[in-house]
């Protein structure tokens, strides 16, 4: 065949080319693979057409032992019907290693591995190295070769031992050296490694038994060197002493410290050799610091002491040691430094940084106890025993001192502020503090019974008033916020309502109200915390307030042509407003008869009603000259005030005993009256002789010459002023009220149960009623309603009860 001889020539020097550039490979005899058939099909079939201009149709490719067919097509019946054969013979011999190869090769490795040891020049190029490793792996010759490298490496490992075994280096040089020598075997290692890589990604790689070449250098290091007894122990101890230098407040060399136990995690020891010897002395370090310091230091150093242990250890731990050491540490010293002397510290220091409102300390407490177990919970009962017992001073009064009463709210309201801001501040508004607060103010304010609630009332009403003018509009809002958040913690709010009542009322009647708003303000909180019951007689007095107003008015126009009396009267609905007692005193004529019109002219327009007048609630504007005519004032008076000074219309000297005759007032008001009138800062008559206090001999004379530089004198309302009879009678009042919740809570509950033991009556009463209530009390409510037949015992077991319908 004409076309066989080239073609099987240009294939036989493919081979040989492809023979000379593998020929260290495994297989210098080898077969063409498919697509080495197939290119050689596509030159067949271009020499087919060159020579011969057909273009043959192939069906397929069938080679056996190298030949190459082309079948002829099965329809080709013109075309001449002719067979080319490709023939590819074997390699005519195997390719052989060199002699002496591998002996020759590893020398040459072997003077570059200790050429590196010694840190000396490499005679031979990285690239050279790396195919004289690449070929030995090709002949299989890499298990020998990794056995001659670790070998070679381990007699390196081994002679490094002996310079760290002298027993004249101090700790601090024997780190240095055995650093020294660690960052030496890892630069040696690394730069090994890279001219073994081949026998690394190759052989390392198919054998999971044998490790990487770095990790045998690491093996090799931590079994010919680091551990030996002699030089883990004094590694290890000298790490140690470095570190309680560093704890000391000395300056080491970190760097040092750091690049160590690197090393001892890297070799897999750091935990077996070094960590639970580091604890140890840690655990030793700080037992000793924590009960020497705590009770050597203020609460405040030794806190401030604390964290700054804590972040030296987070500090060395971010910088130098294992993470894995992290929480085995950080809990050693939070249990030496703190957990063990929690409590300790919180009762020799908290009430002082309290007291003193040390906000960054108590800060730094609150974040020093949420590290450890209980830490918070023990901070929330110290704290709310600080409060209970500083709050008990504020409102207990064993002496019954009324400048102490004086301040009590004031004191009640700075001491919450202060309280809410360390919560706010320092505790983070911890839902549990604000919690043990509230339980605390609640405990301690009502360890005096109804006296909080009667100065809360009382507190309330100064503000309220006219003439306070140390708040704005706003202030005052927040002023009341404030007061109805102490109002809260109150069990008896039944005492608050009537004071309040009480104090409101004068407010009302006397037009003492700083502002409308305000009361009405008030009133809306007041509603919004106790219901509308509460509030429903002190919304009723408002309520007569501005009809009273209607009144007045509507009897001024009927008036308007008959005559004219400039006079305002309010009509208070009796159930609405405290009860006043009833005081009989000599009217004059003028007013007597102002009365019988007004009553007629009321009665007129509502049938069926009886008005009953209380003098000691009412106030005139007086007309008065001085000087002989020549000056005019008008004086704002009380009733009591004006039946006084109406006396010297006729005289201008009058005694005790004629004043009282003629006006009918009681003795002590009536002192008080005249020494409001005779004593005040606006003298309109004098009191003979001088004095403060009104005697029954003292006499009385118009004051002629009286000046003021104002022409409308206003002469304190002193008959408003509450007296102690005036105070018992209040809480005589609330208790008479109380009595009857009880009877009510006590119908209502054997109503529902039909029996029950007096146990549980007790029980279910000290549950539904609001306000404070001691046993006795109840047992006497119980017989007085078994007296009324409302309930009855039974007869074989005098504590039970039956109800009686």
């Amino acid at each position: 065949m004409p076309h066989q001889n080239p073609m099987k020539r240009s294939m036989a020097d493919g081979t040989n080319s492809e023979a000379k550039r593998s020929r260290y490979h495994e297989e210098p005899s080898r077969k063409i693979y498919s697509s080495d058939a197939e290119e050689a099909a596509k030159n067949l079939l271009k020499l087919s057409k060159s020579d011969h201009q057909r273009i043959p149709n192939f069906s397929s490719f069938n080679s056996s032992n190298g030949m190459s067919k082309h079948t002829q097509p099965a329809n080709a019946g013109s075309i001449q019907n002719t067979v080319k054969k490709l023939v590819i013979k074997n390699f005519k011999e195997k390719p052989s290693m060199p002699a002496n190869f591998q002996e020759v090769t590893w020398e040459k490795l072997e003077a570059a591995v200790d050429a590196i040891h010694s840190s000396c020049a490499i005679r031979y190029s990285l690239e050279e190295l790396y195919k004289a490793v690449e070929n030995m792996c090709s002949y299989k010759l890499a298990t020998g070769l990794y056995s001659q490298l670790m070998s070679r490496c381990q007699k390196h490992v081994r002679a490094n031992l002996g310079q760290f075994l002298a027993e004249t280096l101090d700790y601090e040089q024997f780190l240095k050296l055995i650093d020294n020598c660690w960052q030496n075997h890892c630069r040696q290692m690394i730069m090994i490694r890279s001219i073994f890589l081949f026998l690394d990604r190759t052989y390392v790689l198919q054998n999971s038994s044998i490790l990487s070449i770095w990790d045998m250098g690491l093996d090799l290091f931590r079994q010919h060197i680091i551990s030996d007894k002699v030089v883990e122990t004094r590694t290890v101890d000298g790490l140690l002493r470095l570190i309680e230098r560093e704890r000391n407040g000395e300056a080491i060399n970190r760097q040092l410290l750091k690049s160590l136990l690197r090393m001892l995690s890297d070799l897999n020891i750091y935990q077996s050799a070094f960590e639970k010897k580091f604890l140890d002395a840690t655990e030793m370090l700080y037992t000793a610091e924590g009960k020497r310091l705590v009770q050597e230091r203020e609460v405040s150093e030794y806190l401030l002491h604390v964290d700054k242990r804590l972040a030296e250890e987070n500090e060395r731990l971010l910088l130098c040691l294992d993470q894995s050491t992290r929480k085995p540490l950080i809990a050693c010293v939070e249990k030496h430094l703190l957990e063990n002397h929690m409590k300790f510290i919180l009762q020799k220091g908290l009430d002082q940084l309290l007291d003193e409102n040390r906000i960054s300390e108590l800060t730094l407490l609150h974040n020093l106890c949420s590290r450890v177990k209980d830490g918070l919970k023990l901070l929330r009962q110290e704290f709310a025993a600080y409060i209970k017992k500083t709050g008990r001073v504020v409102v207990v009064n064993p002496s019954n001192d009324p400048e102490k009463d004086k301040d009590m709210v004031q004191q009640l309201l700075d001491f919450k502020d202060k309280i809410d801001f360390v919560i706010t501040k320092c505790f983070g508004k911890n839902e549990k503090f604000i919690n043990a607060m509230k339980e605390s103010f609640e405990s301690f304010i009502n360890q005096r019974q109804n006296k909080p609630a009667e100065l809360i009332a009382k507190y309330v009403d100064s503000k309220l008033r006219a003439g306070n003018k140390e708040a704005t509009e706003e202030e005052l809002e927040k002023l009341l916020d404030k007061i109805l958040v102490i109002f809260r913690f109150i069990h008896g709010k039944d005492v608050f309502e009537a004071f309040y009542k009480k104090d409101l009322a004068k407010r009302l009647l006397v037009g003492k109200s700083a502002s409308v708003d305000a009361e009405k303000s008030m009133l809306s909180k007041l509603k919004q915390e106790c219901g509308a019951a509460f509030t429903s007689k002190l919304e009723g007095m408002f309520k007569d307030m501005e009809l009273s107003k209607d009144t007045s008015h509507s009897f001024r126009q009927a008036l308007q042509q008959s005559e004219s009396i400039d006079m305002t009267v309010n009509i208070l609905t009796q159930g609405f407003w405290p009860a006043y007692p009833v005081v009989e005193v000599h009217l004059p004529s003028e007013m007597l008869r102002f009365q019988e019109v007004f009553k007629k002219f009321y009665l007129g327009k509502h049938h069926g009603r009886k008005l009953q007048w209380q003098p000691t609630l009412g106030h005139c504007v007086l007309k008065a000259e001085f000087n002989d005519y020549t000056s005019r004032k008008e004086i704002q008076v009380s009733l009591m005030q004006t039946l006084c000074l109406l006396l010297f219309n006729d005289t201008d000297e009058l005694s005790f005993s004629d004043i009282q005759a003629a006006t009918g007032i009681e003795e002590v008001e009536l002192k008080r009256t005249l020494q409001s009138l005779a004593c005040g800062k606006a003298r309109v008559i004098y009191k003979i002789p001088k004095g403060k206090d009104v005697e029954e001999t003292d006499s009385f004379r118009f004051a002629e010459d009286f000046k003021h530089k104002l022409y409308r004198i206003k002469i304190n309302q002193i008959q408003m002023k509450e007296t102690k009879e005036e105070n018992a009678s209040t809480t005589e009042r609330v208790f008479q009220d109380r009595q009857y919740q009880v009877d009510a809570a006590v119908v209502r509950i054997m109503k529902t149960r039909k029996t029950l033991s007096h146990v549980l009556l007790i029980s279910e009463l000290f549950n539904q009623l609001k306000f404070p209530v001691k046993s006795p009390d109840l047992k006497k409510r119980i017989e007085s309603l078994i007296e009324r037949e409302y309930m009855e015992r039974d007869k074989d077991n005098p504590n039970l009860y039956h109800y009686v319908a």
